[in-house]
């Protein structure tokens, strides 16, 4: 796997690993930022479109392997593998001041390992910086890793208030940057929905295509017993999108168009939600609606043994109540969801109870502007010397 020679001006000042579409989103609007208050800058990607738009220099679309899932990660196991020496070889060659991991844990930390073992991190008595933006849920299941992830890295920025008490009986540096949605305040970082009380039913099946095969059924299986209006779904990719045509032409669904979410504005009525990245835009937007989520059958058996949450749905995690009521596996049945929908049209409180939710999901995850992603970054680029022109 041959990849990509870093940008002209010397040594990188900056790796960001970014494996899925929101992390994608997230790092570019950090880089983003960061890049305003320090055009000089250097930063290479292992991430998607999102991260070449913000001024990395993409060396691999992480994005378009992006899967979930014990069954499905088996099945890439040769690719992750290639690319996770390809990576290696790639920092051990054009050392880059800092790698700045992004989400995706089963990737990213054995990334992080390795560059201990193998010298090259500060961890491992090298040079390169190891940081860490967006945690593994650690406070979900393998609660372990955190005392491996202390070893491996140098510092870490969460996006939920309650993840920095995660890591309190690890010496690992932990600082609460808010979350994103709250965050990012460009332009083109706009949230691609909200409510609109006489607009379309938003389907949100996901970013991977593996999910998406086995979600968006059931969310057109809802929409098509429930109240007659016009349903609009967002995709983040191509491929994604070759996956929701083939199943409408199947099914022959009407009433349904597509739209890509990095340019959509769609004003919703009511959602049907994978319990992903959307599903929190949505709550935060305050469009009422439910999640729904179909997994592998031993994907879900798996992570039935060892997830200790109440939600699967974040906003539901941190409100500890059901603003979106979850509807998983057998149970995402078509007469369900559509009487989700009615609810959503027809009911003032559970309108009026979206907007308050919302309203206490933005006071949960603000922070100061001292405190973003973006100021974080540069903080520690700033402790390690890493980046020129800013010591």
């Amino acid at each position: 796997m041959k990849l990509a020679l870093p940008p002209p001006g010397g040594r990188p000042d900056l790796l960001i690993i970014a494996g899925e579409h929101s992390g994608d989103a997230h790092a570019a609007a950090m880089v983003r930022a960061a890049r305003r208050a320090e055009p000089a800058l250097r930063v290479c990607a292992f991430g998607g479109p999102e991260l070449a738009a913000a001024g990395a220099q993409l060396l691999c679309d992480l994005t378009s392997a992006s899967v979930v899932g014990v069954v499905e990660v088996l099945k890439n196991l040769p690719y992750f593998s290639a690319l996770g020496k390809a990576a290696l070889q790639w920092i051990r060659e054009y050392q880059p001041r800092a790698v700045c991991f992004v989400d995706y844990p089963g990737f990213n930390l054995r990334i992080a390992e390795a560059l201990r073992r193998q010298g090259l991190s500060r961890k491992g008595g090298g040079t390169i910086r190891t940081l860490y933006y967006i945690s593994p849920q650690i406070w979900a299941w393998k609660g372990g890793r955190r005392f491996s992830m202390a070893r491996d890295l140098d510092a870490m920025a969460v996006i939920f208030p309650f993840e920095v008490g995660s890591y309190a009986d690890t010496p690992l540096p932990v600082e609460f940057v808010g979350h994103p949605f709250v965050t990012e305040a460009d332009g083109d970082q706009g949230s691609p929905a909200h409510y609109a009380a006489d607009g379309p039913i938003l389907l949100l099946p996901g970013s991977r295509r593996q999910a998406v095969r086995r979600i968006f059924p059931a969310l057109l299986a809802g929409h098509r017993a429930g109240p007659k209006r016009p349903a609009v779904v967002l995709y983040p990719s191509a491929a994604v999108k070759e996956v929701l045509e083939a199943e409408l032409a199947r099914t022959e669904h009407a009433d349904v168009s597509l739209q890509p979410v990095a340019a959509a504005r769609v004003g919703a009525a009511a959602v049907l939600t994978s319990s992903g990245t959307m599903s929190m835009q949505c709550a935060l937007a305050g469009i009422p609606g439910a999640i729904v989520y179909r997994a592998n059958p031993g994907t879900y058996w798996l992570g039935r043994t060892l997830l200790d949450v109440k939600y699967l749905g974040i906003a539901n995690l941190l409100l500890s109540q059901p603003m979106y009521p979850e509807y998983i596996q057998h149970k995402a049945a078509p007469g369900a969801l559509a009487a989700e929908i009615a609810e959503c049209l027809e009911s003032p409180a559970r309108r009026q109870r979206a907007r308050t939710q919302a309203e206490r999901l933005r006071t949960v995850l603000a922070v100061p502007p001292a405190a973003t992603p973006a100021a974080w970054l540069l903080r520690q680029l700033n402790s390690s010397g890493a980046a020129a022109g800013l010591i």
